[in-house]
């Protein structure tokens, strides 16, 4: 008997989880990666809610918790970077959670553990799919570099800007993308003795906001970010993205001059306006569509990373009991299964997508009279009497639903 073969496109948090629950499954498992090597490196995220229920499942909660990024607590400071407000942080999914991770160690931790036999190829993306939908028994992908793959399923785990997603859901209405007018810079920076094990966070007018927090290497994460800015900075070079970011932050105040001389040298400095990703389907023959390019929820919403890490699970759970015996996929049944994944996971993703309206305003006050209010309403939230209000909305990728079963796991 035949396997059959996934194509994965995209090698971070929501690919690599659907190449570990496919192959555990059964699956001939081919990844395909854009960049020339694993991506390491990136900003924090976190396990929370059914995600963990799936990382237990694949026995690395150690191995995650073993690369935490050491943060311990989330304040709110001041111009003098005085403490005036602290963030919740108890129990598994305060501010800062339990499972605290940076990007690249938690897909490095997952990229480890991967059974064996899942194929890599890097340095190459997906320049053209040809489908001819449930109808025929296979697609067919062929990369920038001429190679050509042929599977039963491909599953697009891009970027919120997927050009592959693009490619075959590319009708109107298939995909709405929501600008939330809020753009991020982010890097490494050296660290200093005044820096601690919390992440401090603070919002100065014009819709500007300094977060620092540590890592796990000595040095220090951080975020300029900023809302109510028409000037778009995507594709700038560094040196003229830090000129721009420094008449932005001409006076700002706290480290806000400390981060841009740290921007002016990092190696890993990288910029990102906020964009939500809905679909009203995320499959379509045999393309189906996980993680950000799938439901792009952004920072502001969180949970991404629980969010990828689940979607694999669940896509294997469904496509486990579509039976392979007997040559290529049966069309109706792989359309079932994709189909119950999406029933299962749109709650899920629905619930993090609903950013309650007017929330950038409140997140990026733009005058003196807005940040004055933001700091009555921070200390009013994070009160002793509000902790059980705050403590919900922290909880993201929680469900009462218990997670489907998979059939067969581990027949590799």
């Amino acid at each position: 008997m035949t396997a059959p073969h996934a194509v994965i496109s995209g090698a971070s948090i929501a690919g690599l989880s659907a190449a570990w629950w496919l192959r555990r499954t059964g699956w001939s498992v081919t990844v395909v990666e854009r960049a020339p090597r694993f991506r390491d490196g990136g900003q924090n995220v976190d396990v929370r809610g059914v995600a963990r229920q799936v990382l237990e499942r694949m026995g690395l909660v150690e191995a995650v918790r073993a690369v935490n990024t050491t943060e311990t607590g989330t304040v709110l400071v001041d111009r003098d970077g005085a403490v005036r407000a602290e963030l919740p942080s108890d129990g598994t999914d305060g501010a800062t959670a339990e499972l605290e991770v940076l990007r690249g160690d938690f897909a490095r931790t997952i990229l480890d553990a991967l059974p064996a036999g899942v194929q890599f190829v890097y340095g190459e993306q997906i320049d053209d799919v040809d489908d001819g939908g449930l109808a025929t028994g296979r697609v067919t992908v062929t990369t920038s570099a001429g190679r050509v793959l042929h599977a039963d399923l491909l599953v697009v785990a891009e970027g919120v800007r997927s050009r592959t997603r693009a490619r075959v859901f590319g009708a109107p209405g298939d995909v709405d993308t929501r600008d939330l007018g809020v753009t991020m810079a982010f890097g490494t920076i050296p660290r200093t003795e005044a820096d601690d094990d919390r992440w401090r966070w603070y919002n100065a007018v014009e819709g500007r906001q300094v977060h620092l927090r540590p890592d796990p290497y000595g040095t220090t994460r951080a975020i300029l970010a900023f809302a109510g800015d028409d000037d778009d900075l995507t594709g700038t070079d560094r040196d003229e993205l830090v000129r721009r970011l420094r008449a932005r932050y001409a006076d700002a105040g706290w480290e806000s001059e400390r981060v841009l001389d740290g921007f002016a040298s990092s190696d890993d400095l990288y910029l990102d306006v906020l964009t939500q990703v809905r679909m009203p389907s995320w499959r379509r023959g045999r393309v189906c569509v996980i993680g950000d390019a799938a439901w792009c929820v952004t920072p502001m919403g969180g949970g991404g990373a629980s969010l990828a890490l689940t979607s694999g699970y669940v896509l294997a759970a469904s496509l486990s009991r579509v039976d392979t015996s007997s040559g290529p996929l049966d069309r109706q049944a792989l359309d079932a299964a994709l189909g119950a994944f999406d029933e299962w996971m749109r709650p899920l993703v629905d619930d993090v997508q609903g950013i309650p309206r007017g929330i950038v305003h409140f997140a990026y006050p733009q005058t003196e009279l807005g940040l004055a209010a933001r700091g009555v309403a921070d200390k009013v939230m994070t009160s002793r009497l509000m902790q059980p209000v705050v403590a919900r909305i922290t909880r993201v990728a929680d469900t009462d639903r218990p997670l489907p079963t998979i059939v067969d796991v581990e027949r590799v």
